[in-house]
């Protein structure tokens, strides 16, 4: 009772051990700077900088479709408003171009390509993540070394492998080699796996569950948007893939084209060169058919895009 009470008027001092220290932090210097302006004119201005820098990405795509809409004496007047409408060249196009079977190849292999080389990735960076062995570290960064390597380097003993497998004119080299994974792709799924909790892991090895079934059961349930995040990247790459297609389907028939390498022959079908006639109209139809899709796709993925882009730096 005695150590309570104090002399009236004198303050008790605090013990060392319960002075807590509060630090506020400060405002980075790179925030101080390019903060949202609180001023009217500051908003405005900035306002229309973004509008600007989005009308000039967005100017190439209405282009497009301008394009699409006219003649073939009027394609390349640079008018984004046609002076004479044509809108029959979309239903020209199926007669001109064997379309429909460019892009149900590029949908084809797209999916095959993104679907190996999710799957494959992800159970790769799974292993680097969870399983602690000797030469880890150094296998992984193995793995991220072979990303320096120009694809100059490895396109003829890539080709050399697949015309000894036999492979050349199918399918297979556009998507065969993502059944080894990507070291992008799995650098980007080992940062998700290690942000995960490990003490859900701990908990299901107590309860019998199989390595498999930690990351089957586990990882990859919770690992949804990075996982989609790679699936879109991979599908547009392969959609977007022209020198590929290039190199393993260019001696087959037209019809087994992918949607890039169709286009690419549709500009030498109507080449004035080549014998053409310049109907550009067509291509410009087929290239904004094209891109029709990919904006499909990332509309409907887009919440997931951004959860998987937002989520790839953590790390447990």
């Amino acid at each position: 009772m005695s150590a309570s009470l104090q002399t009236p008027g004198v303050a008790r001092p605090v013990p060392e051990a319960a002075t807590v220290a509060v630090t506020v932090p400060k405002r980075s210097r790179w925030r101080r700077h390019f903060a949202r302006p609180k001023t009217l004119v500051g908003r405005i201005v900035l306002t229309a900088v973004l509008i600007g820098f989005g009308l000039l990405f967005l100017y190439p795509f209405v282009w497009l479709i301008s394009a699409s809409l006219k003649p073939r004496g009027e394609v390349f007047d640079n008018a984004l408003i046609p002076k004479t409408w044509m809108p029959e060249n979309y239903v020209e196009v199926w007669n001109q171009l064997p379309l429909l079977s460019w892009m149900w190849n590029s949908v084809a292999i797209a999916v095959l390509a993104a679907g190996t080389v999710a799957i494959s990735s992800s159970i790769v960076a799974f292993g680097f993540a969870y399983f602690k062995f000797p030469g880890r570290g150094l296998l992984f960064g193995l793995v991220l070394a072979t990303m320096m390597l120009p694809g100059a380097v490895t396109m003829i003993p890539i080709y050399l492998i697949w015309k000894e497998t036999g492979f050349l004119g199918t399918w297979v080299p556009l998507w065969g080699m993502n059944l080894f994974g990507s070291a992008f792709y799995i650098f980007l799924q080992r940062q998700f796996y290690l942000g995960l909790p490990k003490e859900l892991f701990e908990a299901a090895r107590l309860d019998g569950a199989s390595y498999w079934g930690l990351f089957w059961r586990i990882a990859m349930p919770l690992s949804i948007p990075s996982f989609i995040i790679v699936f879109l990247f991979e599908f547009q790459a392969s959609w977007n893939n022209l020198q590929a297609a290039l190199i393993y389907l260019n001696a087959g028939t037209v019809d087994e084209f992918t949607a890039p390498l169709g286009i690419a022959y549709a500009m030498t079908k109507y080449s004035p060169t080549a014998g053409g006639q310049g109907d550009y109209q067509y291509v410009m139809v087929a290239s904004f058919l094209v891109t029709v899709p990919m904006l499909i796709i990332f509309a409907f993925g887009q919440r997931y895009f951004i959860e998987g882009v937002a989520t790839q730096g953590r790390k447990g």
